[in-house]
């Protein structure tokens, strides 16, 4: 008796990297429920993506569904590349697997060579780490193989000199060169002339021919100058601070990508990898390990709600471990846990003529925040931006002199402080009132050589008080051997942005409890913004938890700024907006599920 044929439910086919379905209604209907990454509105085709995992699901789905597959055999090759992957990183994440050595001059600890195996394995990784434990010597483990040199740093401009020494302490052997400009030059140097100045680039026998730098450092900003020169050049990229690459739309993020598509290993280091949309998440992985995610479209429809945020973070974190796309650990999860920081949130007088004096125009932009009235959309987010910044100088500038007051009591002990602070006319008001401690700036606008020289001369010098910007001080190393103390002078609505704060100076080699002081006005601002980051409650996180959302907001949420609103005019006893009033309650519940 004749063996009865398969039915087939439809057909796939492969074109153009993505897998192309065509089948019944009822399966398709199905397949559309099995991977939420397609077009739900899809009609008589549904294409899907032709990555390793999309792939092996395809295939199992195939089973329940079986359907004529062109090309079956690639299908099939990819699933068990897959599969192989996956079992390899549950093997290396549980210890399964013996580590491999690297040969530095200071010997790395093992997570950190589980780390660099683990981007190894896969080819790309994001690697999200708490502050402080080892991200940079990870990367370094990397330049000490062969084939992966040429290596390539990208950085921050203020980070490049101290990539450079990390390199030397760790990598001596390693020849370094800090791209000087964004215009191309060449990086083999002239035997005649430079052979003297850089012996280092030559091998032992003189008469050989120069050879390129085993390790380009450049910021990002010089990216994109040297995208052609770089692109197949280079075997390996870790670019640091990678949450610079979030936005798609830029020319650095065009290099970034482009540099890395032609490289073999990629690794991107932040302990705060994505802060806004979610989104950002998919432009910074398709850097590092591009397709993992799918196309945008489909990571958008997958993992995203409207807005374009997250809509489940921890299970999305879980994906990207499970799959190998991120590794995240804290101080705890590598035994690498420092003397407490100890968070103490004080109370101290402000200038209330600082805030009388907004008090007129600060009052009517409240009242606009509050209006419901649809139309005036894009009046009420520029009242938003403009209500926070005044609100938020106002403050500072009122609080300031005290502030000032409070760092003299605390030299009386210590022998250099951080402190954190955001607007100029702060700055200028702690300077003069600090001028006997000799303080210098590290904020927004100063050159990577000004912070730099400012930097060493608090480490080495007679700086005994760092002014130091909430937001620009990512990565900076060193200050932890001579500073266990910060102040915040000034809030930022971030928690992440006080925790990034406060490791520049507890991190490793730290051996003594730090404090981090935070001045607190009962006026102004500071009331609800310490209120929604956790200061009063004396709880500053960060984004460390393995299993914490993965997504930090930089952005003023809208429903923080109407909270704002709301007590500043409560505070001043005017009336709030009588529509204002009954939806406040849905408000504050909308801005907490945001």
């Amino acid at each position: 008796m004749a063996k009865q044929a398969q039915r087939l439910f439809g057909a796939i086919t492969l074109e153009g990297g993505f897998w192309r379905i065509e089948c019944e209604a009822h399966v398709r209907s199905r397949l559309k429920r099995m991977f939420p990454q397609v077009n739900q509105r899809a009609g008589d085709v549904v294409m899907l993506s032709d990555s390793d995992e999309n792939s092996r699901e395809l295939l199992w789905f195939t089973e329940r569904f079986p359907m004529k597959v062109t090309p079956l055999k690639w299908m099939r090759q990819r699933a068990a590349g897959h599969i192989e992957s996956e079992n390899r990183v549950i093997e290396l994440l549980a210890h399964r697997r013996l580590l491999e050595d690297f040969e530095l001059a200071k010997p790395p600890r093992d997570y950190q060579r589980e780390a660099i195996m683990l981007a190894m394995l896969k080819g790309g990784l994001l690697l999200a780490d708490d502050p402080g434990i080892g991200k940079t010597v990870t990367a370094i483990c990397g330049m000490s193989r062969q084939q992966h040199l040429p290596a390539l740093v990208v950085t921050l401009s203020h980070l490049t000199n101290q990539w450079r020494k990390k390199i030397s302490e760790f990598a001596p052997g390693l020849n370094v060169h800090t791209l000087k400009s964004g215009r191309p030059y060449d990086l083999l140097p002239k035997a005649k002339c430079r052979r003297k100045q850089q012996p280092e680039l030559f091998a032992d026998d003189p008469t050989t021919s120069p050879k390129l730098p085993d390790v380009i450092i450049s910021n990002y900003h010089k990216l994109h100058g040297w995208s052609d020169v770089l692109a197949g050049l280079v075997r390996f990229v870790a670019f640091d601070e990678v949450q610079e690459l979030r936005h798609t739309d830029s020319n650095k993020y065009a290099a970034a990508r482009h540099i890395a598509s032609k490289a073999d290993l990629r690794l991107g280091l932040s302990a705060t990898p994505i802060y806004n949309m979610g989104e950002e998440f998919h432009s910074v992985i398709e850097v590092l390990l591009p397709g993992a995610l799918g196309t945008r479209e489909e990571f958008l429809r997958e993992w995203c709600v409207d807005d374009q945020r997250i809509k489940d973070p921890k299970a999305f974190g879980a994906h990207l471990r499970r799959e190998g796309i991120m590794l995240r650990r804290t101080r705890k999860d590598v035994g690498r846990e420092l003397p407490p920081c100890q968070i103490v949130p004080h109370t101290i007088n402000s200038d209330r003529r600082e805030l009388e004096k907004i008090r007129s125009t600060a009052a009517e932009l409240a009242r606009v925040i509050l209006a419901s009235q649809q139309a005036f959309q894009g009046q009420k987010f520029r009242a938003s931006q403009e209500f926070d910044a005044l609100m938020r100088q106002a403050t500072g500038i009122a609080k300031a002199p005290f502030v000032a007051e409070f760092v003299k009591m605390l030299m009386a002990s210590e022998e250099k402080v951080i402190v954190y602070a955001w607007h100029r006319e702060v700055y200028t008001i702690l300077q003069e009132q600090l001028r006997e401690f000799n303080p210098l700036m590290f904020t927004g606008s100063e050159s990577a050589k000004q912070k730099e020289e400012a930097k060493q001369a608090f480490i080495h010098g007679d700086c005994r008080i760092l002014l130091m910007s909430l937001r620009a001080g990512a990565g900076t190393d060193g200050l932890q051997s001579v500073c266990k103390v910060g102040v915040f002078a000034e809030l930022d609505w971030s928690p992440s942005v006080h925790h990034q704060c406060i490791t520049r100076f507890w991190r490793d080699e730290q051996d003594e409890p730090s404090m981090a002081y935070f001045l607190l006005s009962e006026d102004g601002s500071d009331p609800i913004v310490s209120e929604i980051v956790g200061v009063k409650k004396g709880q500053v996180e960060g984004v460390t938890d393995p299993d914490a959302a993965l997504i930090e907001s930089l952005e003023t949420d809208p429903g923080n700024m109407k909270m704002l609103a709301r007590a500043y005019l409560e505070k001043l006893g005017e009336p709030i907006p009588a529509e204002s009033k009954n939806q406040s309650v849905a408000q504050e519940s909308a801005a907490e599920l945001v």
